[in-house]
């Protein structure tokens, strides 16, 4: 059976959004059909940016959690669950594909009951509580990277790689010249595609631990390079004093809507190691030092570093091991040792698997075929 009508289930944050989003983007680029379920707390946000990129989507009524208001739960689940019944069956759905989280358990239910067939994606190399309870149901779960706990599943897990925005991917191959050159003129900076320019990322929250240590390190070296530090918001103005010693090229900004840009002008990167931003750094073939959010669920920001720093391409430091002292020593193999870090990048790149969202959808074709 050729698939040609495909449901995508996205609840919570844009961790789980965004490369489902990138799946419909790419479905709908093979000339097929595809819609957005969304519920969670960000889901009318997500409509109108699923919209705006030419993705038919629906918003759900949220769903908050049962602990924190039961009766608005019970409301919304069924809710929930009737909407998305009465969507898969006016859809003529043949398949749909769940991104994970518990808030999209009405939609998964309504499938089940339907007789859709389920399948299940999960950005991490840990798979998730939600993901795990709902394999019992699907045919199919496809990982960003190798699950660490695939038999903890009830279905097959294949690793299928993170389905990146086609924006990052039209990026991906951009050389350090044309690419800092670019960057100077959305910044206006002035950084040289000549010296070793480094990226430093903790998120959109940012990570408080990059921004008292790395302005430190930096300021006490007496090396050339220069810096990109995202702070996350709300955080510029503290970090900024980090800086006043400074004497290289450096921009700071809370975020930027311009990731692509500064990935690919970058030589080296410091960062946290969602599902997401790994998979990026994969993608544009970036050696990194990995350092995981510590608080996140289960742990799986460490084991979305372990990937990648088990097989040579990036270092992983734990958050509180990535001292002053940890952070210069690697600053200073980074700049004295520089063909290291290149096969590192190298290493990186050939970890990455630009064609994840591709990927996703033929293994649900095959399995429908097959089925």
């Amino acid at each position: 059976m050729a698939l040609e009508k495909l449901v995508i289930s996205c609840g919570g944050t844009g961790g789980h959004f965004y490369p489902g989003l990138s799946v419909a983007r790419c479905f709908i680029s093979q000339g097929k059909e595809v819609l957005l379920l969304l519920s969670g707390a960000h889901a009318v946000e997500q409509q109108k940016i699923a919209e705006r990129s030419g993705v038919n989507a629906l918003a759900l009524p949220e769903m908050p959690h049962y602990r924190k208001n039961p009766f608005r739960f019970v409301k919304g689940f069924s809710g929930g669950y009737f909407a998305a019944k009465k969507e898969l069956k006016n859809f003529g759905a043949q398949a749909l594909l769940g991104m994970g989280s518990f808030a999209t358990l009405p939609v998964v239910l309504a499938a089940v009951r339907n007789h859709v067939p389920l399948f299940l994606h999960d950005g991490n190399a840990r798979i998730g509580k939600a993901n795990r309870l709902f394999s019992r149901w699907a045919k199919l779960l496809g990982s960003a990277f190798p699950a660490v706990n695939a038999s903890s599943c009830r279905c097959k897990v294949l690793e299928t790689g993170m389905p990146l925005r086609p924006e990052l991917l039209a990026f991906a191959g951009m050389n350090k010249a044309a690419a800092v050159e670019a960057v100077n003129e959305i910044f206006g900076t002035d950084f040289s595609g000549e010296q070793p320019l480094i990226l430093v990322t903790g998120g959109s929250q940012g990570a408080a631990v990059f921004n008292k240590v790395l302005p430190e390190v930096f300021c006490g070296l007496k090396k050339d390079f220069q810096v990109i530090h995202l702070t996350g918001k709300g955080k510029m103005d503290d970090t900024a004093g980090r800086y006043e010693k400074a004497d290289f090229p450096y921009l700071l900004q809370e975020t930027t809507g311009n990731m692509a840009e500064v990935l690919a002008a970058s030589d080296l990167v410091f960062s946290r190691s969602g599902g997401s931003t790994a998979a990026e750094l994969a993608l544009f073939g970036k050696p990194a030092v990995l350092i995981p959010y510590p608080f996140a669920a289960e742990g799986h920001q460490l084991d979305n570093a372990r990937h990648f720093a088990d097989n040579g391409g990036a270092e992983l430091v734990e958050n509180p091991e990535f001292t002053v002292e940890k952070a210069a020593v690697l600053l200073k193999s980074f700049l004295e040792e520089p063909e290291k870090w290149q096969q590192m990048g190298e290493t990186m790149r050939r970890l990455g698997k630009p064609d994840a969202a591709g990927v996703l959808l033929q293994e649900i074709s095959a399995a429908l075929d097959f089925s």
